[in-house]
Protein backbone atom coordinates (compact mmCIF):
# COMPACT_ATOMS: atom_id res chain seq x y z
CA UNK A 1 0.00 0.00 0.00
CA UNK A 2 3.21 2.40 0.42
CA UNK A 3 4.41 2.02 -2.79
CA UNK A 4 1.38 2.27 -4.24
CA UNK A 5 1.28 5.35 -2.44
CA UNK A 6 4.29 6.84 -3.87
CA UNK A 7 3.41 5.94 -7.22
CA UNK A 8 0.60 7.69 -7.50
CA UNK A 9 2.01 10.64 -5.42
CA UNK A 10 4.98 10.49 -8.23
CA UNK A 11 2.13 10.28 -10.79
CA UNK A 12 0.45 13.97 -9.64
CA UNK A 13 4.03 15.85 -9.63
CA UNK A 14 3.95 18.33 -12.35
CA UNK A 15 6.15 17.95 -15.02
CA UNK A 16 9.12 19.60 -15.83
CA UNK A 17 9.25 21.27 -19.11
CA UNK A 18 11.68 20.29 -21.95
CA UNK A 19 14.12 22.76 -23.33
CA UNK A 20 12.01 22.81 -26.42
CA UNK A 21 8.76 23.99 -25.24
CA UNK A 22 10.60 26.77 -22.63
CA UNK A 23 11.58 28.08 -26.07
CA UNK A 24 8.22 27.99 -27.66
CA UNK A 25 7.07 29.56 -25.02
CA UNK A 26 9.44 32.71 -25.11
CA UNK A 27 8.98 33.01 -28.96
CA UNK A 28 5.26 33.04 -28.45
CA UNK A 29 5.63 35.53 -25.65
CA UNK A 30 7.55 37.71 -27.65
CA UNK A 31 5.61 37.95 -30.25
CA UNK A 32 2.70 38.49 -28.38
CA UNK A 33 4.14 41.96 -27.32
CA UNK A 34 3.55 42.80 -30.33
CA UNK A 35 0.10 44.13 -29.95
CA UNK A 36 -2.07 46.08 -32.58
CA UNK A 37 -2.19 49.64 -31.41
CA UNK A 38 1.57 49.18 -31.13
CA UNK A 39 1.83 48.37 -34.98
CA UNK A 40 -0.42 50.97 -36.19
CA UNK A 41 2.03 53.39 -33.68
CA UNK A 42 4.76 51.93 -36.10
CA UNK A 43 3.63 52.55 -39.37
CA UNK A 44 2.56 56.35 -38.36
CA UNK A 45 5.63 57.13 -37.05
CA UNK A 46 7.94 55.22 -40.46
CA UNK A 47 5.18 57.86 -42.73
CA UNK A 48 6.64 60.82 -43.57
CA UNK A 49 4.45 64.03 -42.10
CA UNK A 50 2.79 65.38 -45.60
CA UNK A 51 0.93 68.91 -45.73
CA UNK A 52 -1.41 69.14 -48.99
CA UNK A 53 -2.53 72.93 -49.92
CA UNK A 54 -4.35 74.72 -52.49
CA UNK A 55 -1.45 76.74 -53.30
CA UNK A 56 0.56 76.00 -56.47
CA UNK A 57 3.20 73.07 -56.10
CA UNK A 58 3.14 70.53 -53.10
CA UNK A 59 3.95 71.94 -49.38
CA UNK A 60 5.36 69.76 -46.44
CA UNK A 61 5.90 69.76 -43.03
CA UNK A 62 8.46 67.50 -42.11
CA UNK A 63 9.41 66.49 -45.17
CA UNK A 64 13.10 67.20 -46.21
CA UNK A 65 13.96 66.41 -49.46
CA UNK A 66 17.62 64.76 -50.11
CA UNK A 67 17.25 64.21 -53.56
CA UNK A 68 16.37 66.40 -57.04
CA UNK A 69 13.66 64.22 -57.65
CA UNK A 70 11.82 64.90 -54.44
CA UNK A 71 13.05 68.85 -54.69
CA UNK A 72 10.99 68.92 -57.56
CA UNK A 73 8.08 67.15 -56.43
CA UNK A 74 7.90 69.67 -52.92
CA UNK A 75 8.36 72.31 -55.75
CA UNK A 76 5.51 71.13 -57.66
CA UNK A 77 6.99 70.42 -60.95
CA UNK A 78 6.12 67.08 -60.83
CA UNK A 79 2.84 66.52 -60.08
CA UNK A 80 1.84 62.68 -61.21
CA UNK A 81 3.53 59.48 -60.01
CA UNK A 82 2.09 58.48 -63.36
CA UNK A 83 4.89 60.50 -64.73
CA UNK A 84 7.83 58.74 -62.81
CA UNK A 85 6.89 55.22 -64.03
CA UNK A 86 6.80 56.42 -67.52
CA UNK A 87 9.96 57.81 -67.30
CA UNK A 88 11.58 55.02 -65.85
CA UNK A 89 12.55 56.81 -62.56
CA UNK A 90 13.28 55.25 -59.35
CA UNK A 91 11.83 56.12 -55.95
CA UNK A 92 14.65 56.87 -53.67
CA UNK A 93 12.93 58.64 -51.05
CA UNK A 94 9.38 57.52 -49.12
CA UNK A 95 8.44 61.61 -49.05
CA UNK A 96 7.91 61.16 -52.86
CA UNK A 97 5.71 58.24 -52.66
CA UNK A 98 2.99 60.12 -50.08
CA UNK A 99 3.49 63.48 -51.45
CA UNK A 100 2.32 62.27 -55.43
CA UNK A 101 -0.03 59.56 -53.75
CA UNK A 102 -1.22 60.26 -50.11
CA UNK A 103 -3.56 58.47 -47.74
CA UNK A 104 -1.77 54.91 -48.60
CA UNK A 105 -3.42 52.49 -46.75
CA UNK A 106 -1.30 49.35 -45.34
CA UNK A 107 -1.59 45.40 -44.32
CA UNK A 108 0.79 43.87 -42.29
CA UNK A 109 2.10 40.04 -43.71
CA UNK A 110 1.73 37.37 -40.70
CA UNK A 111 4.75 35.61 -41.87
CA UNK A 112 5.49 34.20 -38.21
CA UNK A 113 4.27 31.13 -36.56
CA UNK A 114 4.82 29.42 -32.90
CA UNK A 115 3.20 25.79 -32.47
CA UNK A 116 -0.12 25.25 -30.96
CA UNK A 117 -0.28 22.83 -27.63
CA UNK A 118 -2.64 20.91 -29.89
CA UNK A 119 -0.71 21.00 -32.76
CA UNK A 120 -1.01 23.78 -36.21
CA UNK A 121 0.68 26.53 -36.42
CA UNK A 122 -0.45 30.10 -34.68
CA UNK A 123 0.34 32.81 -37.11
CA UNK A 124 2.58 35.86 -36.54
CA UNK A 125 3.50 39.46 -37.97
CA UNK A 126 6.83 38.69 -37.64
CA UNK A 127 9.14 35.36 -38.10
CA UNK A 128 12.57 34.61 -36.22
CA UNK A 129 15.35 32.71 -37.53
CA UNK A 130 18.58 31.36 -35.96
CA UNK A 131 21.77 30.48 -37.24
CA UNK A 132 24.65 28.47 -34.80
CA UNK A 133 27.94 30.14 -34.24
CA UNK A 134 30.61 30.05 -31.92
CA UNK A 135 28.95 32.02 -28.97
CA UNK A 136 25.54 29.93 -29.50
CA UNK A 137 22.60 31.03 -31.03
CA UNK A 138 22.27 34.10 -33.05
CA UNK A 139 18.26 35.45 -33.94
CA UNK A 140 16.97 37.65 -36.55
CA UNK A 141 13.30 38.69 -36.71
CA UNK A 142 11.74 39.35 -40.14
CA UNK A 143 8.67 41.49 -41.31
CA UNK A 144 6.83 42.28 -43.98
CA UNK A 145 4.36 45.21 -45.24
CA UNK A 146 2.27 45.92 -48.08
CA UNK A 147 1.33 48.86 -49.43
CA UNK A 148 -1.30 50.48 -51.95
CA UNK A 149 -3.86 52.54 -52.59
CA UNK A 150 -6.99 50.19 -53.54
CA UNK A 151 -6.54 52.09 -57.28
CA UNK A 152 -3.92 50.43 -59.27
CA UNK A 153 -0.44 51.07 -57.23
CA UNK A 154 0.77 48.67 -54.73
CA UNK A 155 4.33 48.15 -52.87
CA UNK A 156 6.01 45.39 -50.76
CA UNK A 157 8.93 45.59 -48.20
CA UNK A 158 10.36 42.70 -46.27
CA UNK A 159 12.90 43.76 -43.38
CA UNK A 160 15.06 42.60 -40.85
CA UNK A 161 16.50 43.14 -37.31
CA UNK A 162 17.54 42.08 -34.07
CA UNK A 163 14.73 40.60 -31.88
CA UNK A 164 13.55 43.16 -29.19
CA UNK A 165 12.81 45.83 -31.92
CA UNK A 166 9.84 44.64 -33.87
CA UNK A 167 8.75 48.76 -34.09
CA UNK A 168 11.52 49.40 -36.14
CA UNK A 169 11.71 46.52 -38.46
CA UNK A 170 7.92 47.10 -39.47
CA UNK A 171 8.93 51.08 -39.88
CA UNK A 172 11.62 49.91 -42.06
CA UNK A 173 9.49 47.32 -44.02
CA UNK A 174 6.96 49.93 -44.70
CA UNK A 175 9.48 52.52 -45.89
CA UNK A 176 10.98 49.86 -48.41
CA UNK A 177 7.18 49.23 -49.27
CA UNK A 178 7.04 52.61 -50.55
CA UNK A 179 10.22 52.71 -52.58
CA UNK A 180 9.27 49.27 -53.96
CA UNK A 181 5.78 50.62 -55.58
CA UNK A 182 4.60 49.50 -58.40
CA UNK A 183 1.43 50.25 -60.99
CA UNK A 184 -0.81 47.15 -61.68
CA UNK A 185 -2.20 46.57 -64.79
CA UNK A 186 -5.85 45.87 -64.81
CA UNK A 187 -8.68 44.81 -66.99
CA UNK A 188 -11.21 42.32 -67.74
CA UNK A 189 -9.95 38.99 -69.50
CA UNK A 190 -12.66 36.91 -68.58
CA UNK A 191 -14.94 35.14 -71.60
CA UNK A 192 -17.90 35.02 -69.28
CA UNK A 193 -17.84 38.94 -68.70
CA UNK A 194 -16.31 41.32 -71.00
CA UNK A 195 -17.88 44.31 -69.69
CA UNK A 196 -14.14 45.98 -70.63
CA UNK A 197 -13.66 47.23 -66.31
CA UNK A 198 -10.42 46.90 -64.33
CA UNK A 199 -11.69 44.50 -61.98
CA UNK A 200 -10.01 42.04 -62.90
CA UNK A 201 -6.60 40.79 -64.47
CA UNK A 202 -6.83 41.20 -68.06
CA UNK A 203 -4.79 37.55 -69.03
CA UNK A 204 -3.74 35.27 -67.43
CA UNK A 205 -0.19 35.37 -65.42
CA UNK A 206 2.39 33.08 -63.21
CA UNK A 207 4.57 34.18 -60.57
CA UNK A 208 6.94 32.32 -59.21
CA UNK A 209 9.17 32.28 -55.93
CA UNK A 210 11.35 29.66 -55.03
CA UNK A 211 9.45 26.73 -55.04
CA UNK A 212 6.06 28.88 -55.36
CA UNK A 213 4.06 29.23 -58.40
CA UNK A 214 0.71 30.68 -58.67
CA UNK A 215 -1.06 31.35 -61.26
CA UNK A 216 -4.19 34.51 -61.66
CA UNK A 217 -6.64 33.99 -64.43
CA UNK A 218 -9.55 36.70 -65.20
CA UNK A 219 -12.55 36.08 -63.36
CA UNK A 220 -15.91 37.67 -63.76
CA UNK A 221 -17.61 40.67 -61.57
CA UNK A 222 -19.24 39.51 -58.58
CA UNK A 223 -16.74 36.14 -57.86
CA UNK A 224 -14.53 38.25 -55.44
CA UNK A 225 -10.88 36.92 -54.93
CA UNK A 226 -10.32 33.10 -55.15
CA UNK A 227 -7.09 33.25 -53.01
CA UNK A 228 -5.46 33.19 -49.90
CA UNK A 229 -5.96 35.45 -47.10
CA UNK A 230 -2.54 36.89 -47.22
CA UNK A 231 -3.09 37.14 -51.12
CA UNK A 232 -6.10 38.64 -50.62
CA UNK A 233 -4.15 41.09 -48.55
CA UNK A 234 -2.11 42.40 -51.56
CA UNK A 235 -4.79 41.91 -54.07
CA UNK A 236 -7.13 44.39 -52.23
CA UNK A 237 -4.87 47.16 -51.60
CA UNK A 238 -3.89 46.78 -55.66
CA UNK A 239 -6.97 47.01 -56.44
CA UNK A 240 -8.10 44.07 -58.27
CA UNK A 241 -11.36 42.76 -56.99
CA UNK A 242 -12.05 39.43 -59.09
CA UNK A 243 -9.75 36.55 -59.82
CA UNK A 244 -9.32 33.13 -60.11
CA UNK A 245 -5.89 31.63 -58.78
CA UNK A 246 -4.01 28.13 -58.65
CA UNK A 247 -0.92 27.85 -56.43
CA UNK A 248 2.05 25.10 -56.37
CA UNK A 249 4.75 24.57 -54.12
CA UNK A 250 5.41 25.27 -50.77
CA UNK A 251 2.94 28.03 -50.35
CA UNK A 252 3.16 27.59 -46.53
CA UNK A 253 5.99 30.13 -46.46
CA UNK A 254 4.28 32.94 -47.17
CA UNK A 255 7.29 35.36 -48.20
CA UNK A 256 8.04 33.33 -51.36
CA UNK A 257 4.03 33.73 -51.96
CA UNK A 258 3.83 37.37 -51.57
CA UNK A 259 7.09 37.53 -53.83
CA UNK A 260 5.58 35.48 -56.32
CA UNK A 261 2.67 37.78 -56.40
CA UNK A 262 4.54 40.28 -57.19
CA UNK A 263 6.38 38.60 -59.83
CA UNK A 264 3.41 38.18 -61.67
CA UNK A 265 2.67 41.78 -61.49
CA UNK A 266 5.69 42.48 -63.56
CA UNK A 267 4.99 39.59 -65.86
CA UNK A 268 1.61 41.80 -66.49
CA UNK A 269 3.28 45.09 -66.72
CA UNK A 270 6.13 43.72 -69.22
CA UNK A 271 3.40 42.60 -71.83
CA UNK A 272 3.21 44.87 -74.73
CA UNK A 273 -0.31 44.64 -76.26
CA UNK A 274 -2.06 46.39 -79.62
CA UNK A 275 -4.55 49.40 -79.24
CA UNK A 276 -7.10 46.72 -80.70
CA UNK A 277 -6.29 44.34 -77.62
CA UNK A 278 -6.24 47.28 -75.13
CA UNK A 279 -9.96 48.09 -75.82
CA UNK A 280 -11.15 44.69 -75.78
CA UNK A 281 -9.90 43.86 -72.26
CA UNK A 282 -10.53 47.09 -71.11
CA UNK A 283 -6.90 47.46 -70.21
CA UNK A 284 -6.16 50.07 -67.21
CA UNK A 285 -2.43 50.93 -65.70
CA UNK A 286 -2.37 52.52 -62.33
CA UNK A 287 -5.11 55.03 -61.14
CA UNK A 288 -8.73 54.59 -62.56
CA UNK A 289 -10.98 57.39 -61.13
CA UNK A 290 -10.49 59.84 -58.54
CA UNK A 291 -10.14 57.67 -55.42
CA UNK A 292 -10.61 54.56 -53.53
CA UNK A 293 -13.03 53.85 -50.92
CA UNK A 294 -9.85 51.30 -49.08
CA UNK A 295 -8.12 54.73 -48.59
CA UNK A 296 -10.89 57.15 -48.10
CA UNK A 297 -12.53 54.53 -45.21
CA UNK A 298 -8.80 54.52 -43.63
CA UNK A 299 -6.90 51.65 -42.02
Amino acid sequence: MIMGEQESHKRSLPREPTAQETAQKQSISETDNILPAEVVEAAKKAEEAVVLTSKPGIQMGEWNPRTQLGKDVLAGKITSIDQLFEDGVKITEPGIVDALLPGLAHEIILIGGSGGKGGGVRRTPSRRTSRMHKSGRRYKVSAMVVVGNGNGYVGMGYARGMPGRHKEIIEKALVKAKLNLIPVMRGCGSWECRDASPHSIPFAVTGKSGSVKITFMPAPRGLGLVVSDEVKKVLRLAGVEDVWAKSRGQTSSRVNTIHAVFDAFGKLNRLRLSEEAKQSVGLRVGRVGLGSPLVQGGH
